[in-house]
């Protein structure tokens, strides 16, 4: 409404087609679609650190500083 990024964190499987042709739809408008999926790249010990790797994917996205995560060198 305001030109405001939409970001879409799915989580829910199996993806029925029905979610699928909705995020497609939504991907189309301009909306991201980030799936709450952690990396295990990132070598997670603890549940926390794959929240804090989905919640600072988010964070990237809306242009906020973070270290939830280690980057990539």
């Amino acid at each position: 409404k305001e030109k405001r990024k939409l970001i879409i964190v799915p989580r829910e499987t199996p993806l029925s087609t029905i979610m699928l042709e909705n995020e497609l739809k939504l991907a189309r408008a301009g909306a991201i679609i980030l799936p709450a999926s952690p990396a295990f790249y990132a070598e997670p010990r603890t549940v926390d650190d794959m929240l804090n790797f989905v919640v600072g994917k988010v964070l990237d996205q809306v242009g906020q500083e973070h270290d939830l995560f280690r980057r990539w060198g």
